[in-house]
């Protein structure tokens, strides 16, 4: 089956490379550009592909108001969204993963992370580009402590807490089946498990909660 994408950036020349680079893969179609965010959002909402690539920084409408719009709380049908960024923008990168954002990845990631980012949201196994993921986490965690719990994990069991821990390590959900020793299924049901007794929403959340909880330090 073939993934169909949306790329939002308001820069054309990124826009082409994004293109260039997806349509050389096999499983890969990109059916719409957009260059700024309302764009964006009405293309989504008219085409819904199966993942939306959105730039942080676009006229009319930022890249958080576009993944509120498409994937936020409030959406009854909500679409996945990967941010595509720069580094130097933490907290707002991280504004977007609250407002409902799947993964995000850098501009220079490359091709082969770029492809792999866009095959694991379409599947909703959320890739956390590696060369941001800790980094990126760390930081919002000692800028955003969690709650004074001495036991943040008491509500997960402890095969939960493990399968926590290699979520906010950026694992997929196959790397965490080979290192856990577990099937597919399961490591899904436990992921599923957890966001319900933690209340999150996405991947996403489970790393920033394992963070921001000192659970993974």
């Amino acid at each position: 089956m073939t993934i169909r994408v949306l790329l939002a950036d308001d820069q054309a020349m990124i826009r082409s490379g994004l293109r260039l680079i997806l349509d050389d893969q096999a499983d890969i179609e990109v059916i719409a550009e957009a260059a700024d965010g309302v764009e964006a959002i009405a293309l989504a909402r008219r085409l819904r592909p199966d993942v939306c690539l959105v730039d942080v920084r676009m006229p009319r409408l930022d890249g958080l108001d576009v993944t509120r719009a498409l994937a936020g709380p409030a959406v009854a049908d909500p679409l996945r969204v990967v941010i595509v960024t720069t580094f130097d923008i933490d907290e707002y990168v991280y504004g977007a993963l609250k407002a409902g954002a799947i993964g995000f990845i850098l501009k220079d990631a490359g091709p082969a992370l770029l492809a792999e980012a866009v095959r694991a949201a379409s599947n909703g196994d959320a890739l956390i580009s590696p060369a941001i993921t800790l980094r990126l986490l760390r930081h919002l965690a000692a800028a955003e402590p969690g709650p004074a719990d001495s036991d943040p994990a008491k509500r997960l069991s402890a095969r939960e807490v493990d399968v926590t821990k290699a979520v906010a390590r950026g694992r997929t959900n196959t790397e965490i089946g080979a290192e856990l020793f577990i099937s597919l299924s399961t490591v899904k049901s436990h992921v599923a498990s957890i966001q319900a007794k933690l209340g999150l929403r996405n991947r996403v959340e489970i790393a920033a909660w394992a963070f921001q909880t000192r659970l993974l330090r």
